[in-house]
């Protein structure tokens, strides 16, 4: 279990960042820095490298130069054991209850027991806790892989599309999540196509060939 005490005192510096797949520069000589207490917004078309960046800093991929790096955080972590990264793929055991499921992931992030109950009534899943997870419909499913951010904590998260298959109530519960996170001193990153609705973001917009933040 994390603390939030000095959240707000991290940055996260991204340093003439590029990244290249298959042979094409997805990116060049990206530089931004993010605060704890603050929501940056990746927007651009497809191909701009939103999600390419999103993992990046995960460090599910290797720059191709630059470096990304985080100041203040525990100095026994690396900045992927600082976040919480959601992707397209909701995480989800289709066999297990929606409980089992967030059961799961609370051990498996060494989260504080009670944090299950928050985040089951935060996304709106407490009436479901007993249904098998392949019952449930695409916006079950993604409410269930996003309430994955609650069940431990992390100063950053990083949601790549996260309202995909939400309809507008559900929106709000990702919105409101974020803002809390955000008003007690975390950081969220999120690639998106589409208004998200937080309450305070910037944008950085992809598909240039240098840009800052």
């Amino acid at each position: 279990m994390r603390s939030g005490v000095g959240e707000a005192l991290m940055k996260l510096i991204a340093d003439m960042l590029s990244s290249v797949r298959g042979g094409r520069a997805v990116f060049s000589k990206l530089s931004f820095e993010v605060a704890g207490g603050e929501a940056l917004l990746l927007t651009g078309p497809n191909g701009s490298g939103k999600t390419t960046l999103i993992r990046t800093i995960a460090g599910l991929l290797r720059p191709a130069a630059g470096q990304v790096r985080l100041e203040g955080g525990h100095p026994e972590h690396s900045l992927g054991e600082e976040c919480h990264y959601v992707g397209h793929l909701n995480g989800v055991k289709s066999t297990l209850s929606v409980e089992e499921n967030a059961k799961f992931w609370n051990r498996f992030l060494d989260g504080a027991h009670e944090a299950v109950e928050t985040a089951l009534a935060t996304f709106g899943l407490s009436a479901l806790r007993d249904i098998p997870a392949g019952y449930l419909s695409a916006g079950q499913k993604r409410r269930l892989g996003l309430a994955r951010v609650l069940l431990a904590r992390r100063p950053i998260w990083l949601l790549d599309e996260p309202t995909v298959s939400l309809d507008e109530a559900s929106q709000a519960m990702v919105a409101g999540a974020v803002d809390a996170h955000v008003a007690a001193g975390g950081m969220v990153i999120a690639a998106t196509h589409v208004p998200l609705g937080f309450g305070k973001s910037r944008e950085l917009r992809l598909g240039g060939q240098a840009m800052a933040a």
